[in-house]
């Protein structure tokens, strides 16, 4: 069984980036603030998509919203106009205001013009619920948490630090996946095409899936594992949610991005997710390849995308790469005790044996 650096089994067949991250696209960087304090599990992480000013010179994206129980912003432009102007956070559900007033003071900082001469920005704020963990009613994420979670970033982005912590850190501080402590999970993967390579790189905030159902390299997993959870953690409905960033250097457009972020559901489902109807499941991608200028009077680029035949290869990585980093985003993630006594344990914690387990099933 092979392994991956997090000591995960690896899913897949195409080969992973250096870091096996998101951080595998060159320029993409990230950032956490966790909030780790008795009933107070929460947190914030922030990625920036590339250098330089997003709000003047944008990013090619497009959306999945594979199930849309959720309370995300800034989707609605994103699938009108197909940018991406801004750092993209993620919080907890209450958080989602105050995520994007921290994105939106730090691009008035940057953009003397903006809403005057210039429009006003489309904050991106993803959210997951982690109130059972975390007392979501405190609100005690604030504007200064996401600031640092952007400061991180920018810190990593300009020292080219590509490594950054998984788990049950920032935004992932209090979520859970399958009955155990899930939170933030990233892989990337290599694909070839046209006699050229590129990079797909996938984020997770895993807070998703039943215990039973719970599949690790095709191997279901899940009912063996149930019988080791406390109560909480018995047979129901899916009401979690996941959040998937996807980064590629390959050069395509807004449209095939579109279809690049939908891939990440086959990921997702490798995983044992049925998407339930209380769970918010949503893919965003983005393209590094190119910028598209704010200002009328830039020209825009003259780029060549990638054919459509050969999107195949990057649909594989996407897949791949959001199952990967879902197997990732429960093997770093550490036990966590919440809220009331609540406790969701690490898959490594409840499950030393897990190789024999799955050779077990």
């Amino acid at each position: 069984m092979r392994l991956s650096a997090l000591g995960a089994p690896r899913v897949g067949t195409l080969p992973a980036g250096a870091l096996d991250a998101i951080t595998d696209v060159a320029g993409v960087a990230l950032g956490h603030c966790t909030l780790d304090g008795g009933a107070t599990q929460t947190g914030a992480t922030v990625l920036l998509p590339q250098p330089g000013n997003l709000f003047l010179h944008k990013l090619p994206a497009g959306l999945a919203v594979i199930n849309g129980f959720g309370k995300s912003i800034g989707l609605m432009q994103v699938q009108e106009l197909g940018t991406l102007e801004s750092p993209i956070a993620l919080v907890s559900t209450l958080a989602v205001g105050t995520a994007a007033t921290a994105l939106v003071r730090d691009a008035l900082a940057r953009n003397a013009e903006l809403a005057r001469s210039l429009p006003t920005l489309n904050p991106l704020v993803f959210e997951c619920n982690d109130g059972w963990l975390n007392d979501a009613r405190t609100l005690a994420l604030q504007e200064s948490h996401v600031a640092q979670a952007l400061a991180a970033a920018h810190a990593a982005q300009q020292a080219g630090q590509g490594s950054f912590e998984q788990g049950s850190v920032g935004a992932g501080r209090g979520m859970s996946c399958h009955g155990l402590k899930g939170g933030i999970g990233s892989a990337s993967r290599r694909v070839a095409w046209q006699g050229r390579e590129s990079t797909v790189g996938a984020l997770v905030l895993a807070n998703h899936g039943r215990p039973e159902a719970l599949t690790i390299a095709g191997r279901r997993i899940g009912a063996p594992l149930q019988a080791r959870m406390v109560a909480e953690a018995d047979a129901g409905p899916e009401r979690g949610s996941i959040i998937v960033l996807l980064a590629t250097d390959a050069p395509l457009d807004a449209r095939q991005l579109g279809r690049v972020a939908r891939r990440a559901a086959a990921g997702l489902a490798r995983t044992g997710s049925d998407y339930g109807h209380g769970s918010g499941d949503i893919a965003l991608a983005f393209s590094t390849a190119w910028r598209v200028p704010q200002q009328a009077d830039e020209p825009m680029p003259a780029v060549a995308m990638l054919h459509e035949a050969a999107l195949d290869g990057v649909f594989q990585a996407a897949a791949e790469a959001t199952e990967q980093a879902i197997v990732h985003a429960l093997f770093a993630a550490t036990t966590v005790r919440g809220r009331d006594g609540r406790t969701r344990h690490a898959l490594t914690e409840l499950a030393p044996d897990w190789p024999a387990l799955m050779e077990q099933t």
